[in-house]
């Protein structure tokens, strides 16, 4: 008996008997045969020609049985759910159980949609089941994906289809939740099964479909657990195990996995083609491909077929391990058996011989393989060994192996170390698009423009169109070497060719004129930009603007920012900054003020970075109230001030001499944990020996060394120069001796300075080696007026004092002062 007919009475076979005692249709209209008959006729034909009369007078006998035979006889399942939904509509007809299950049988697994609506229906018209009925719904439905309805289904059968599920329903339901991996739903349901039907319902059967579940969700101790329970009451068969088995394979468990098969194979248990199938493939892609072998030994002993994605996977597997010996040992073994490669095992292999540098075995191996292939696979395959060769760095390789290609296999020129021999005959291989693109691309990483230039000219000889991506590339790396005109050539190239230019493909060519600085090109670009829908990156935008700014040109940088407002693109606040700092940097901070105030009330809040730039501005231009009010601004906004803004605020305070405001400010930031960095200790440092507070100078220069904050070079310097102010002698001859040390040295400036302060503060004799020190080294500026002062200078406090006169006369015998005393009087310095 069919699981369709389960718990089916003696009134299930009528229609049955009928059929084996009629050996022809009778006339009557009731006859079973005779509804089936022209029901059939009927609904195999398009909607629109079926005979609406005929159709209402059959109606009138249609019965269950009939309807259950109609549905399994017609030509396809969407016939037959016409038909099923016509009857449902029929005055004094009512599917049966075996009618529904009939339809729900012949539905499709891939559209469980209508499996729903006809369970829904079901459930809405209170259609009476049987449990063997109801537990072959379930089933169908666990098939088709659907647990959360067969839950749906089992729990209203009570109520809905006056049906009590026993113990085969709970079974059929287990069976839908471990189809779908629900191993927690499955125990609940499991417990309940127990306590309605009892100990005695858990068959073998029930325990299957668990193990099943547990092995679905990915949960193998209490797969296993089941295992035992099943080992125990001697329930373990084929099905079992191999369930197991291939769990096993599954999660990695190779080991456990094989003990599986020794154990069905001890028993007298064959595993199936399939099984052995999955066993492959999972030990396969669990890098395990001495055990997927041995399946596959097991699977030439039986007398199985062995199909190519069989043979793929294990050659794939063996060139992953390296084991390329061996897998082209197999690759033979495959077509000796019948079965030819395809592009992708091909590819694979090549890939392996690339890897190991084994590139004279390519050629062959491809030519052996290339009569079975057409002429884009063949080129495929050199495609593979064009990319290994990049990947690996020999892109100039690569260029003569893609030049050979393309003129039949000739050779660009007589030097064969390149290796191009080996490849043999390609007279008949032309390359294609991606050939090109691979090697463009490779040579315009490396910079070589020239050869991917005339790689180009050779595609379109070929009549390839290219890849975007080769010509974005080039595009570029030509941008990038100031190569502009070549850009635009090959720019225009590409569209010639029926490429789009892509939003990036734009913004290389304007970042190529943002660097040549020429804003009236960029605004020409960016309208054919905005004609084609692509927005330019802001960070070109900003390199124009710095361009500009940087070279004095503040008025075009600000007409550029104008134009692309224009056209409706709108710059973000760093373009806007950069062009703020052009002016700052020229002295033309008030109109950065304006810009300033222009942007805050159309576009943007500016952000810290943009207060940084004119807090700055103002501080270079002497106005620090103005650098005051910025920064109250700033914090009247809610913006928080950077390192850098107390940076610029704690010099500014200390260069106007409101000392206690820096400490103020420096305090702030060390409650706001934002370190101090080596600019602030400097400011700070400068600023106390400014105000005559050299201790807490010398102070603050420990608390700097204790936080890890390292001192370089700008902060000795002010640190000498500001003890040389203080009047501390010793202490600044310390700290530079210290700073000598560390490979640092005072300016040329700074240095004369302190040798005039170590001289006027009786220290001559290192006054004198300094000096020596400065003339030794031939770095005086005959120009520099102020210079060539200084030493005349220390030079004259030296010579008034006998401890170091002689060693002035000495210099001045070797030659080394006369020039710096004749620029002096020529000066009227001295």
């Amino acid at each position: 008996m069919s699981l369709l007919r389960l718990g089916r009475r003696a009134a299930s076979f009528s229609l049955l008997k009928f059929f084996t005692t009629t050996t022809t249709f009778p006339s009557v209209p009731d006859s079973p045969s005779f509804l089936t008959h022209h029901l059939l006729d009927e609904f195999s034909r398009p909607r629109a020609s079926r005979d609406a009369a005929r159709l209402r007078r059959l109606a009138a006998h249609l019965t269950a049985p009939a309807a259950e035979s109609v549905i399994l006889r017609l030509p396809s399942w969407r016939h037959a759910l016409d038909f099923f939904r016509w009857a449902a509509e029929q005055p004094g007809f009512r599917h049966s159980c075996y009618s529904l299950n009939a339809m729900a049988s012949i539905l499709p697994r891939h559209q469980p949609v209508h499996l729903e609506r006809l369970v829904a229906d079901a459930l809405a018209s209170r259609c009476p089941m049987t449990p063997g009925a109801l537990g072959f719904l379930l089933r169908r439905l666990g098939a088709a994906g659907l647990p959360d309805t067969a839950v749906r289904v089992f729990d209203q059968a009570r109520t809905a289809l006056s049906c009590t599920p026993n113990s085969y329903a709970y079974n059929c339901l287990l069976e839908a939740l471990a189809k779908a991996g629900r191993p927690d739903d499955a125990e609940v349901r499991l417990h309940e099964m127990v306590a309605r039907c009892g100990d005695e319902s858990v068959d073998k059967y029930t325990l299957t479909s668990l193990l099943q579940c547990y092995c679905n969700a990915g949960r193998p101790d209490e797969a296993n657990g089941v295992f035992q329970k099943m080992s125990e009451r001697g329930w373990v068969d084929e099905h079992v195990l191999t369930t197991l088995v291939v769990a096993f394979s599954k999660w990695g468990k190779v080991e456990a996995a094989v003990e599986l098969m020794g154990r069905m194979e001890t028993l007298g248990m064959k595993p199936s083609e399939k099984t052995l199938s999955v066993l492959v493939h999972g030990f396969a892609k669990h890098g395990r491909v001495d055990m997927a072998m041995l399946m596959f030994d097991k699977m030439i002993s039986y007398g199985f077929s062995v199909d190519l994605p069989m043979y793929s996977v294990l050659i794939e597997g063996l060139c992953q391990g390296n084991e390329i010996r061996q897998a082209v040992e197999l690759f033979g073994k495959m077509k000796r058996d019948g079965v030819a490669p395809d592009v992708r095992l091909l590819k694979k292999l090549i890939e392996a011989f690339c890897k190991q540098g084994d590139f004279a075995t390519i050629g062959p191996f491809i030519n052996e393989n290339a009569e079975q292939l057409t002429p884009s696979g063949v080129v495929s395959l050199y495609n593979v060994v064009l990319e290994a060769l990049v990947t690996r760095g020999e892109v100039e390789v690569a260029y003569q192996l893609l030049s050979s290609m393309v003129r039949g296999g000739q050779r660009e020129s007589a030097d064969d170390s390149v290796g191009v021999h080996m490849f043999g005959s390609m007279e008949e291989i032309k390359p294609n698009s991606d050939s090109f693109k691979v090697v463009v691309c490779g040579l315009c990483k490396v910079k070589k423009l020239d050869l991917a230039l005339a790689l180009m000219e050779d595609m379109i000889v070929l009549g390839c169109r290219g890849k975007l991506v080769m010509f974005n590339d080039l595009i570029l790396e030509l941008c990038n070497s100031d190569r502009l005109d070549e850009a635009y050539k090959i720019f225009h190239k590409m569209k010639d060719l029926g490429l789009t230019p892509s939003e990036f493909t734009y913004n290389s060519v304007f970042y190529g004129i943002c660097r040549r600085k020429d804003p009236r090109a960029a605004i020409d670009l960016l309208r054919e930009m905005r004609t084609n829908g692509h927005t330019p990156w802001i960070k070109n935008c900003t390199e124009m603007v710095q361009q500009l700014c940087s070279s004095g040109r503040i008025t075009e940088a600000l007409q550029f920012l104008d134009e692309m407002l224009k056209m409706g693109f709108l710059p973000d606040i760093v373009t806007y900054s950069a062009a703020m700092n052009g002016m700052c940097k020229t002295g033309e901070i008030d109109n950065a003020l304006e810009l300033f105030h222009d942007i805050s009330s159309k576009y943007y809040l500016p952000d810290v970075v943009a207060h940084n730039i004119l807090i700055n501005g103002f501080r270079k231009s002497g106005k620090f109230d103005e650098a005051q009010e910025i920064m109250e601004e700033m914090l009247n906004k809610g913006l928080f001030p950077s390192v850098v803004t107390y940076n610029l605020m704690i010099d500014i305070w200390c260069k106007c001499g409101k000392i206690e405001k820096a400490i103020a400010c420096f305090n702030k930031m060390n409650d706001e944990e934002k370190a101090p960095t080596v600019v602030t200790y400097t400011s700070l440092i400068d600023g106390f020996c400014s105000a005559g507070r050299s201790d807490e100078a010398i102070i603050l220069w420990y608390k700097m060394r204790e936080s890890g904050c390292a001192p370089n070079e700008i902060v000795y310097t002010a640190f000498v120069n500001g003890l040389c102010k203080c009047g501390r002698v010793e202490s600044a001859l310390k700290y530079y001796e210290e700073m000598m040390t560390k490979g640092f040295d005072l300016d040329m400036f700074s240095l004369l300075h302190f040798i005039i302060f170590l001289t006027s503060h009786g220290n001559v004799n290192k006054g004198c080696e300094l000096l020596k020190k400065v003339l030794q080294k031939d770095v005086i500026d005959s120009n520099n007026l102020k210079m060539v002062g200084l030493i005349n200078k220390a030079v004259e406090e030296l010579s008034k004092d006998g401890r170091t006169s002689s060693d002035i006369k000495i210099l001045v015998d070797k030659g080394l002062l006369s020039r710096a005393q004749t620029m002096g009087n020529e000066g009227g310095i001295k």
